[in-house]
């Protein structure tokens, strides 16, 4: 397997000022600071640490690229290759812009994924080995095990409720068509048609009744795109927790805290 290819998805919709960059003063929260550092600083730390190094694309609007370039010169001067592509107006897009002519493993993460881990990232490369695409999700109770209201809606299966966890993996250009998935730009638990969109209304149907798994879901997935789909589900709960809002950078920071002391 060829060295990876990890999009790191740092964009932000048009015209919105998100609420945590303005507390910040700073354009885009990407750049917002926790734990002492930007956002997208963790994520590339866990990226710089990765064996072999991938190549690191950082999808964002044209206009961010030349501060985050001076931001991440270190770690190109490091040897960690870094490039910078025009993000689109929703992930799906942002997702196949970026991956046009990766030959694959490729990982796609996003710059507010602050509790990333290497490890994380291994597991993925690891199960594109024979998958396809794959998806990582934490259970209900991993997730409320980190903090009560780390996170507040979960994907329910007949097996327990999921967290996703903001990290994917497709194994070559041949596994783009799983990127239907992000089409209606993600946020799937706020819009249940998007879902209904993405897997068809009769799978959709099994899932809302409770009929079918986690694992089952993934197979019915594979069915409808073609691919072999995969959930990996991680046993720490911190993987679902990403930084969208301030009652969850108050619980990454808590967590970021946690590590630094346990050395």
């Amino acid at each position: 397997m060829s060295a990876p290819t990890v999009i790191v998805l740092a964009g932000q919709r048009a015209g919105v000022v998100n609420p945590l960059a303005e507390r910040a003063g700073v354009s885009h929260k990407c750049l917002v600071p926790v734990g002492g550092k930007p956002l997208i600083l963790h994520v590339i730390d866990v990226l710089a640490r990765l064996s072999p190094r991938p190549e690191v694309l950082v999808s964002v609007e044209p206009e961010a690229h030349g501060e985050l370039a001076v931001l991440l010169a270190d770690y190109v001067q490091d040897g960690l290759p870094i490039a910078f592509v025009a993000s689109a107006r929703n992930l799906a897009q942002s997702v196949l812009i970026a991956a046009q002519g990766c030959p694959g493993p490729i990982v796609v993460t996003t710059a507010d994924n602050v509790l990333l881990t290497a490890a994380s990232i291994e597991r993925v490369l690891a199960e594109l080995k024979q998958s396809q695409a794959v998806a990582c999700m934490a259970s209900e109770a991993a997730v409320k095990a980190v903090h009560p209201e780390a996170q507040r809606n979960f994907y329910k299966f007949r097996d327990g409720g999921y967290a996703n966890c903001n990290l994917y993996g497709l194994a070559g250009p041949a596994a783009l068509g799983a990127i239907q998935v992000f089409r209606e730009g993600g946020q799937f638990q706020k819009n249940p048609k998007r879902l209904i969109t993405a897997f068809g209304p009769i799978n959709m149907l099994l899932v809302r009744m409770g009929w079918v798994t986690l694992q089952g879901a993934m197979k019915l997935a594979s069915r409808r795109f073609g691919l072999t789909f995969r959930a990996l589900v991680f046993g720490d709960g911190s993987a679902a927790v990403d930084v969208d809002n301030e009652r969850t950078y108050a619980i990454a920071e808590m967590v970021l805290n946690r590590r630094t002391s346990a050395g």
